[in-house]
């Protein structure tokens, strides 16, 4: 099930409605239930996944706590734990979702070598959302393996964290310590969350039908056939993905942040308008934060983070990104877009001491307008070109389009170019005008304005006005009709 479906319309009301007449205890069971029908719904067989990978970390847990890391021995035998949960984890892991791109690689190295040898692709089902709710088992066993979280008793409970089903499909990538206590004890029926949950969600379902499958239309269009299209357009489309993205995966967490809100639950803000950074490092902790903070705390912190020396931290910042490439998707132009991503930032730390010496002889004010604009603009470019490998179905795709970008020609974009892409005139200016409203909300955003926080301390008749104008408005410009695809969430593949 999809958050842009008609059955999860009829599916969330009962969910709340049901919650909230049941008595605490039975709560839980309830949003136990919800959330693996609303997972299964997908295909019945992932819900073995889900629990398979529940019981072998929930078992990890409480195996370690077993041996209190107060001797030699005892520490081994948590460490062993450890170890055998994040082979048998990420195994599995590698097993369904990277054993084709093995085959392909082993192939195209054999065909290079002459050989005609080809490697069949092992026809697995990859289960939807298993990359999210694996890192945040993940994360719970490590918590529990450092000592700073104890194991969860109440096996409810932590099969809940897994499989709460706002969260389950796409993230957030939430840590146990914050949401174990949320379920232990459900909150009682709150008006506020639910007003503030619901006007998220409909702030996600602007994003998804309005912006984000409106640039689909256009992006699809020309990546679908890159050769087609001259530099110009195709450094256009390059623009348009870099937000299509952004309203897209955006939407999918505003939408999962709502629904948990409604419940009762608070789960954490995934972005904090990432394209407004001054540098890739800043965009990274605004973009994705629940992965960024997980690969920071469990992968660059561990590998020596950068107190084993200069050289040390740029390495493991390549290895962090690369990994990160590596676990959006199962393909060499995701490993190289996260890669470069890594070069980004240590070309950034090397040429840190040649910026600060033309910032002290030209007398530059960093807090300026003029050259915070600057560092945003740069930022900006960097995150779109590297876009193109995340976007391209192949290399050889992203090579050319990322090459024929940088001939760019605004005058080959006049006489109609852009009208001939899948939008007329009337949904081209749709488009401009909500890519308007999501960079002034971002812009309000960056300046500590909350925008949703001023309208619900606004006049009943002025919110209800506001509300009914949104819902009949993304009714009306919505992406519908007999060829959409509900299940499109681009980050649902990961």
């Amino acid at each position: 099930m999809q958050f842009i479906s008609y059955s999860f319309l009829a599916f969330f009301p009962i969910v709340v409605l049901v919650s909230y007449l049941l008595p605490k205890r039975a709560r839980r069971f309830w949003l136990l239930f919800s959330g693996y029908w609303f997972y299964m719904c997908v295909r019945p067989v992932m819900g073995i996944y889900l629990i398979l990978i529940t019981a072998v970390t929930y078992a990890a847990g409480l195996l370690m706590e077993r041996c209190p890391a107060d001797s030699e021995k005892a520490a081994g035998k948590r460490r062993s734990i450890l170890t055998v949960t994040l082979i048998l984890s990420i195994g599995l892991l590698g097993i369904l979702k990277y054993s084709g791109m093995a085959a392909d690689t082993v192939s195209g190295l054999l065909s290079l070598s002459g050989s005609s040898v080809t490697i069949p692709k092992p026809d697995i089902l990859l289960p939807a959302g298993i990359s999210f709710y694996l890192l945040q088992a993940l994360g719970y066993v490590i918590d529990v393996y450092r000592g700073d979280l104890s194991a969860e008793h109440d096996l409810l409970n932590y099969a809940l964290f897994v499989s709460f089903f706002p969260q389950v499909l796409s993230g957030p990538i939430e840590r146990a310590g914050r949401m174990l206590p949320q379920f232990a004890d459900p909150p009682a029926f709150s008006y506020e969350n639910m007003r503030a949950g619901l006007l998220r969600m409909l702030w996600g379902f602007f994003l998804k039908l309005v912006l984000a499958d409106r640039l689909a239309i256009v992006v699809d269009t020309v990546y679908g056939s890159p050769d087609a299209y001259s530099g110009s357009v195709l450094a256009v489309a390059a623009l348009l993905y870099t937000f299509q993205i952004y309203c897209d995966f955006d939407g999918y967490t505003s939408i999962a942040i709502g629904a948990a809100r409604v419940l009762g639950f608070r789960v954490m803000e995934n972005f904090d308008a990432p394209y407004l950074a001054g540098s890739v490092a800043d965009f990274w902790r605004r973009w994705h934060r629940s992965l960024s903070y997980w690969f920071r705390d469990y992968l660059y912190i561990p590998l020596g983070g950068n107190r084993k020396g200069v050289f040390r931290k740029y390495v493991n910042i390549l290895i962090v990104f690369t990994v990160s490439g590596l676990w959006h998707g199962a393909g060499w132009t995701f490993v190289f877009w996260g890669l470069l991503h890594g070069i980004y930032q240590v070309i950034g730390y090397l040429l840190r001491p040649v910026r600060n010496f033309f910032v002290r002889i030209l007398h530059v004010d960093r807090n300026s307008f003029s050259h915070r604009l600057l560092k945003v603009i740069v930022t900006f470019s960097l995150v779109s070109f590297a876009w193109i490998f995340f976007r391209a179905p192949d290399m050889a795709a992203a090579l050319h389009i990322a090459r024929a970008s940088l001939h760019f020609r605004p005058w080959e974009l006049t006489g109609g170019t852009l009208l001939t892409l899948g939008l007329d005139g009337a949904n081209t200016a749709l488009l401009l005008i909500c890519l308007a409203v999501r960079i002034a909300v971002d812009l309000c955003s960056y300046h500590g304005i909350r925008l949703s926080e001023k309208l619900l301390r606004q006049e009943i008749w002025l919110r209800w006005t506001v509300y009914l104008a949104a819902v009949a408005f993304i009714l009306l410009c919505g992406i519908w009709g007999p060829g959409y695809n509900a299940a499109s969430f681009i980050y649902a593949q990961f």
